[in-house]
């Protein structure tokens, strides 16, 4: 249950940060208009709130962590959301990051 937790709360911050940068970006570069920019400061203040959910007491381990979960994420969010390719070499340094994450958070480890 503790990993499954920690997961969901993973993909979570990875929505609202990805979601929130994108936004950001939609409404600055992509001038659609300081609402999506003002929506994705929102999304990205959620984003930092989700952080705290996290079952595991060790703000910089979770952090790192959601690193890997970060790198996957945004090679996926450009797939949908913008239409872009990642090449096997995404998708190899994606894996590498997500095993990264794995180990980082859910290592056995003696007393913590």
């Amino acid at each position: 249950m503790f990993v499954l937790r920690s997961a969901a709360l993973f993909v979570v911050a990875a929505l609202l940060e990805i979601g929130g940068a994108w936004l950001v970006w939609q409404g600055v570069r992509e001038h659609r208009g300081w609402l999506w920019a003002a929506g994705g400061v929102l999304a990205l203040g959620a984003y930092g709130f989700v952080a705290t959910l996290q079952p595991h007491a060790h703000f910089g381990r979770i952090l790192a962590a959601y690193g890997g979960v970060f790198v996957a994420g945004s090679l996926l969010w450009g797939a949908v959301a913008d239409g872009y390719r990642p090449d096997r070499w995404d998708v190899a340094g994606a894996l590498v990051c997500l095993a990264g994450m794995a180990v980082i958070m859910w290592a056995p480890r003696n007393g913590g």
